[in-house]
């Protein structure tokens, strides 16, 4: 059980304690993009999962599932209120459903007494929130049996999916082998790109759902998120943009009862005129 002291608020360095988790083998932008649009009083820490030989495979998401058990239970002990897995792939890998993540989420959380939000899951959450039935799925830098598993599991959990494809079904790059060697760090302007495509690809799509992690340099070579686009992607294409770092931000403010601060696009605005 989570220890008794964290029941105490005098006890805590910050009033609300974020431990995030992502990919092994990957420095992952999303503690620090969360920490950026965090309120004051937000406090963030990170534990990598260690798998030896981790090579980004299917598989070694359903083999190593229990190391988010474990993630979370040492988050519980050193005092976080809520924690987050980044990524989309752990929701899909060997076909889990809507329904195997959401029981294995409330097992976790209730067993550590923290609740535990996976960004595939995030993406599910935050659709039907918005009361969105009918999506295009930009794909990004996405190996085929990934695209087609998240693909897949969008479509279990409801949604009307009128579109799905990567870089290379968008048409921006050749092979897959292209888009690899990139290390999942993109030209600026193929942000934007890649939703437009994806909203024309898919027409009547009510938001464009952008899984994964992908990065894109602005014009001074820093990498960014979509977090940090979505709001003038939305402006240009009227449609919500819903990412998987984004829905799992709003699932982690919500939980946490906080707002973000900035501007931002339909979702995490929800959050700051509620």
């Amino acid at each position: 059980m989570k220890p008794e002291r964290w029941k105490d608020p005098a006890n805590k360095l910050f009033p609300y304690q974020v431990g995030f988790t992502a990919p092994p083998h990957d420095f992952d932008a999303a503690p620090t993009d969360f920490l950026k649009i965090a309120p004051e009083g937000v406090g963030v820490h990170g534990r990598m999962l260690h798998v030896p030989g981790y090579a980004h495979e299917l598989d070694q998401r359903v083999d190593n599932l229990d190391l988010l058990a474990e993630f979370v239970e040492c988050m519980a002990n050193n005092g976080a209120d809520i924690c987050g897995q980044v990524g989309t792939n752990w929701v899909h890998a060997g076909g889990k459903t809507p329904d195997d993540i959401k029981a294995f989420l409330d097992r976790v959380s209730d067993k550590y007494e923290t609740p535990l939000h996976m960004a595939g899951y995030c993406l599910v959450e935050a659709l039907r929130e918005l009361g969105i039935e009918k999506i295009a799925l930009n794909s990004v830098y996405y190996w085929p049996d990934w695209r087609d598993g998240i693909a897949r599991f969008l479509r279990d959990a409801g949604f009307d999916l009128v579109y799905a494809g990567n870089f290379v079904d968008l048409g921006f790059y050749a092979t897959q082998e292209e888009v690899n060697a990139l290390t999942w760090i993109f030209p600026g302007e193929l942000a934007e790109a890649s939703c437009s495509r994806a909203a024309e690809l898919g027409a009547g799509a009510q938001a464009i759902v952008v899984n994964g992690m992908p990065n894109f340099r602005r014009a001074d070579g820093l990498p960014q998120r979509i977090v940090s686009l979505d709001a003038g992607i939305e402006a240009k294409l009227g449609v919500p943009i819903i990412s998987s770092d984004t829905a799992l931000y709003w699932r982690i403010f919500k939980t946490l009862g906080v707002a973000p601060t900035g501007r931002h696009g339909q979702l995490l605005s929800s959050l700051q005129g509620a």
